[in-house]
């Protein structure tokens, strides 16, 4: 991106403790900077030397932002009160007026979702207690697991399952949440293998699960790290165990807390090891997402709010109500389903000021959510969104 305008703009902090503004008198803007100290909510600009890339994160007169427009740097529409310029790498930008892809004629409760390879949607409809498969442009879904608004505890059924996986083999994963198991359809069949936990016996034993939400595989689907809600942890199995092996805690564990040593109501948790060997968790009840090497005894907070004070629900750029679902992308930014403030937030890397990228107010209409839930891109970076109350899977196409 070429950087390269001769302008002189005042910016105003938006924090009252800050100076009260910042000159930029540079003749372009490759020695973007702060002047508002020690206070992110007065940051106005980020600059990356090795990329290239400028964020700013204030308003942005018309008439600036058309003179950076006929210097040839990209510009984005304004995005949850700030201007934002190539955000990490690429032109980050989505319609905001979500497509239906799945309605109430099939779905009852969206939950977790995956996108294959092939395009193929897959999604977990926790009050029909199966999962529906999509196939790229089809307009109708197929059942692929449990049993059609009958829940149990048989090799054929399920009972309010989360999330929903399949790997390079189209093997199907499901986790199983009131039976505390997670199940593997292989090869098409809709007769579930419990591969980790025992059918309907919770507890906090490494070959028990209590309650299981979310999951993530590696890059070669040899290992799958499991959200075991109630006891607090991210627990790992082997893709090829059986009922009653032993798992291995990877994180949390610890009961819930707010520290970094511990997790809340751990909820969504993504690995992506080609870019990050650590995991992205969201704590639910601690309105935060955590990252955390497997097997290291603690983590960090990477969106979180004030870090003097952990654990406090909002609607800001810099906090969160009710974390759920989570991905992070090649580059290292992270989406988050904020599902108390009903919108999804994209957190570039390094970065602890979230930008809303769709939604953000209650209702059923293309532009809002009802309790969002998981989170999936295809191949072209299209979003889908899990609307779980509207009964609805939604798609923002990348723009």
């Amino acid at each position: 991106m070429r950087l390269s305008v001769f302008i002189n703009i005042k910016y105003q902090c938006s924090n009252p403790g800050c100076s009260s503004s910042i000159i930029v008198p540079e003749p372009s803007l490759r020695n973007c900077q702060f002047t508002c100290l020690a206070d992110a909510q007065c940051r106005t600009f980020t600059f990356d030397e090795n990329s290239n890339q400028c964020e700013l994160f204030s308003d942005i007169p018309s008439q600036y932002g058309n003179l950076l427009a006929q210097a040839g740097v990209t510009t984005m529409t304004t995005i949850d009160d700030r201007q934002l310029i190539d955000c990490a790498s690429g032109n980050l930008l989505w319609n905001t007026t979500g497509i239906t892809v799945l309605n109430s004629s099939q779905l009852i409760s969206a939950a977790g979702i995956y996108v294959d390879l092939n395009n193929t949607l897959y999604v977990a409809d926790v009050n029909n207690h199966v999962i529906w498969k999509l196939l790229s442009n089809a307009v109708n879904a197929t059942i692929v697991a449990g049993t059609y608004q009958t829940s149990g505890t048989s090799s054929t059924q399920l009972n309010w399952p989360q999330d929903v996986y399949t790997d390079r083999h189209g093997n199907v994963y499901v986790s199983d949440w009131y039976n505390h198991r997670v199940q593997k359809y292989q090869n098409g069949s809709t007769i579930g293998k419990t591969i980790a936990g025992i059918t309907n016996t919770r507890g906090s034993a490494l070959n028990q699960l209590n309650l299981p939400l979310m999951f993530t595989f590696d890059s070669t689907d040899t290992y799958m790290y499991i959200v075991d809600h109630d006891n607090e942890r991210i627990i790992r199995f082997p893709t090829n165990s059986t009922s009653g092996v032993s798992g291995t805690i990877i994180a949390g564990g610890n009961g819930p807390n707010n520290t970094n040593t511990s997790l809340n109501s751990p909820f969504g948790v993504h690995y992506l090891p080609s870019v990050s060997t650590d995991l992205f968790i969201t704590n639910n009840d601690g309105h935060s997402v955590i990252r955390w090497t497997p097997g290291a005894p603690s983590g960090v907070f990477v969106a979180e709010g004030d870090t003097s004070t952990p654990n406090v629900p909002g609607s800001t750029s810099t906090l969160l109500y009710g974390p759920v679902g989570i991905k992070i992308d090649s580059y290292l930014n992270m989406y988050v389903v904020d599902r108390g403030n009903n919108r999804i937030q994209m957190f570039c890397a390094n970065s602890q000021i979230g930008i809303t990228i769709a939604g953000g107010s209650s209702g059923n209409g293309p532009q809002q959510f009802n309790q969002p839930y998981g989170i999936a891109f295809d191949a072209k970076m299209n979003m889908y969104i899990g609307d779980n109350q509207n009964a609805r899977v939604q798609k923002f196409l990348k723009l």
